[in-house]
């Protein structure tokens, strides 16, 4: 089924409804689907990337893996890691989101954007929005995290932004080395440069992350990159 506007375009539309009409994202979200034919955006969204498995993309990660997930505001970078979260959790694992921008809320509701049920995982997610996030209070928090644990970190551009943290290709390295140490998956959520252009690539890569302070991206042992419902998988070497 063709969508009438890209996916990001949707999520959009949605985002200004649940504010004018003061309804959750993800009832918004449902209401912008039924208009495109989807009972419901979960299934929208199965059936736009029916080509790339959750499961498989999973699959493809390791404990001790550095993980980056790139992609312009609104191109389901979030959305993308939560599924991994979930995937990790229907494993057995734990889930640890850590974030600076959202609320606890925002980050419930989105379970049932993904077609999740929250309550099913709650004895094994944990969120965190400490204004303290940092590599220090990261490895303080997963200290006792079993192997396995995927933690995700909202976002790699705010590591650094209080002045009292130490920089931000530290704080990546600290985390590397921890991850490696515990068995546990850390997940980065990055921006990509406003001057990624869709019309020259249809997918940003390595080169559009955006970086305000020095950052070795080889550190990065998976990526992510998503543009438009698309998503490209890469492996460090």
């Amino acid at each position: 089924m063709r969508l009438s506007a890209p996916v990001y375009h949707l999520k959009r539309k949605a985002r200004l409804l649940s504010r004018q009409q003061k309804i959750p994202l993800h009832a918004a979200l449902d209401r912008i689907a039924a208009g495109e034919g989807f009972e419901g955006w979960s299934l929208l969204a199965s059936k736009t990337n029916a080509a790339v498995s959750i499961g498989d993309l999973y699959s493809r990660l390791g404990p001790g893996d550095l993980v980056l997930i790139g992609a312009r505001p609104g191109h389901g970078k979030t959305l993308m890691s939560l599924r991994l979260v979930v995937e990790a959790m229907r494993t057995g694992n734990r889930g640890v989101f850590f974030t600076l921008e959202d609320t606890e809320k925002v980050v419930q509701d989105r379970f049932r954007v993904i077609g999740a049920d929250y309550a099913e995982f709650a004895a094994l997610f944990e969120f965190d929005s400490s204004d303290a996030i940092s590599a220090d209070y990261i490895v303080e928090k997963l200290a006792a995290a079993p192997r396995g644990t995927l933690a995700v970190v909202d976002y790699l551009q705010l590591l650094d932004q209080k002045r009292e943290k130490p920089d931000v290709m530290t704080q990546v390295q600290a985390l590397k080395a921890f991850a490696r140490a515990k068995g546990v998956i850390v997940v980065f959520l990055s921006q990509i440069d406003r001057s990624y252009d869709p019309t020259l690539k249809p997918l940003p890569d390595l080169e559009d992350v955006r970086l305000p302070n020095p950052l070795d991206l080889t550190l990065f042992d998976k990526m992510f990159f998503l543009n438009n419902g698309l998503v490209q998988f890469k492996a460090a070497g």
